[in-house]
């Protein structure tokens, strides 16, 4: 029982310290966001969060009749 905890927690530790010596030869954390990644970009896939705020942007070019007409309809 003691040698499986004291493997384990080697395999750990030197992937730990494998993912850090990765960050000190980049010099910055790897960007995980989705808008990092070139492949979704082709795509056209976004983050959630970004396309909530461009979404919840007011239109200044919208007509005031019409933004009225979608408040009633809900």
């Amino acid at each position: 029982m003691l040698d499986t905890l004291f493997i384990t927690v080697l395999i750990v530790a030197i992937c730990i310290a494998l993912l850090c010596i990765g960050i000190f030869i980049k010099g910055k954390f790897p960007n995980t966001h989705v808008s990092g990644n070139k492949a979704l970009r082709k795509k056209g896939i976004g983050c959630v969060q970004s396309q909530d705020r461009e979404a919840q942007k007011i239109n200044k070019r919208a007509i005031p009749e019409v933004e009225k007409q979608g408040k009633e309809e809900k």
